[in-house]
């Protein structure tokens, strides 16, 4: 079916107000930008700024960021309206039951690419790049003809890019001279790709659970090629791959990570766990932070990472070095 042959089946829709182009926005999803914490932590720890860490710096960079953040909100739930009503959630969107105004809409996405790129250049060539590819991915995501959301693996993948895109934001906010290891920026990127498809698997499970499989293609085209057993795997695939480029990257920056890595597994393994619940909040993930499970998960990783930060163990040094146990014969 067309959308607009799905439009024309719609009652006629209250006309938009501002709080409705407020709410497209989703300034309430900036939760989620806790994925550039680490960025400012890891770039303060592995090099040691002289200016140390510079608050204003810190405040515009976030500032940017929920800006552009919010103008690929704009751009998703408009573009989506059409598809968004068949979902049981997201059917409650403002786009989807407001009678919005198109070029109200892309001006309200304009003005906040403005404010967001205006902010980062700021900051410097690096963090004003990293914005610019921020924008970008939102528009790779979601605008046709390559609109990647409607493409199977590509959508998870695409959209786990953001991660090392705010991991890289938090790093230039501290040091604008350089990049991230690339170890750290391919972790980041499948561990955001372990959370899509976890998202996604418990998207696919409680609208099938509930009879609607029939109206999972028609929210999103992707959906016509997943199944709960793919996601599954595609799941462990991404974990793996996360968990092996954090490892390159804490044997080569801070050996002593490496003990942090059992607790960062049982994170992992927290959230897989929500995701197979029915309800579960891992398909809306701004309410994460409602699962005390994955909370005190989280807290133990933190914890593990602030204590290891700390503590020196030399011996590790010898541990990693090759060695081989001769027999006599």
């Amino acid at each position: 079916m067309s959308t607009d042959g799905i439009a024309a089946t719609r009652p006629l829709q209250p006309r938009g107000r501002l709080r409705d182009y407020l709410a497209i926005a989703r300034f309430d999803h900036m939760t989620k930008h806790v994925f550039i914490l680490p960025g400012i932590v890891l770039a303060y720890v592995l090099r040691h700024p002289a200016a140390g860490i510079v608050p204003l710096h810190i405040l515009m960079g976030l500032m940017s960021a929920v800006a552009i953040a919010s103008a690929n909100y704009v751009v998703n739930e408009w573009l989506d309206r059409e598809f968004d009503a068949f979902h049981p959630l997201k059917s409650a969107r403002t786009a989807v039951h407001r009678s919005l105004s198109g070029p109200i809409v892309y001006a309200e996405y304009g003005l906040l690419v403005l404010v967001g790129l205006g902010l980062a250049m700021q900051l410097g060539p690096l963090f004003a790049w990293t914005s610019a590819a921020f924008v970008l991915s939102g528009l790779v995501y979601n605008v046709q003809p390559v609109r990647t959301k409607d493409r199977v693996y590509l959508d998870v993948v695409s959209e786990s890019i953001n991660n090392p895109i705010r991991l890289m934001l938090g790093w230039t906010m501290i040091d604008a001279a350089t990049m991230p290891p690339s170890s750290l920026l391919f972790a980041y990127w499948m561990g955001g790709a372990f959370l899509m498809a976890a998202k996604r698997l418990a998207e696919y499970r409680d609208i099938t659970a509930d009879g609607g499989a029939e109206l999972l293609p028609r929210y999103r085209r992707s959906f016509g090629r997943y199944n709960a057993e793919n996601l599954a795997v595609s799941c462990l695939l991404y974990a793996m791959l996360s968990a092996f480029f954090l490892a390159v990257f804490l044997i080569k920056y801070r050996q002593e990570y490496i003990f942090a890595l059992p607790f960062i597994a049982a994170l992992f393994a927290s959230y897989f766990w929500l995701a197979m619940l029915k309800g579960s909040v891992a398909s809306r993930p701004e309410r994460l932070f409602r699962s005390k499970r994955l909370m005190l998960a989280s807290f133990a990783v933190v914890a593990s990472l602030t204590i290891l930060t700390f503590i020196d163990m030399p011996f590790l040094n010898y541990l990693s070095a090759p060695s081989f146990v001769q027999v006599q014969p």
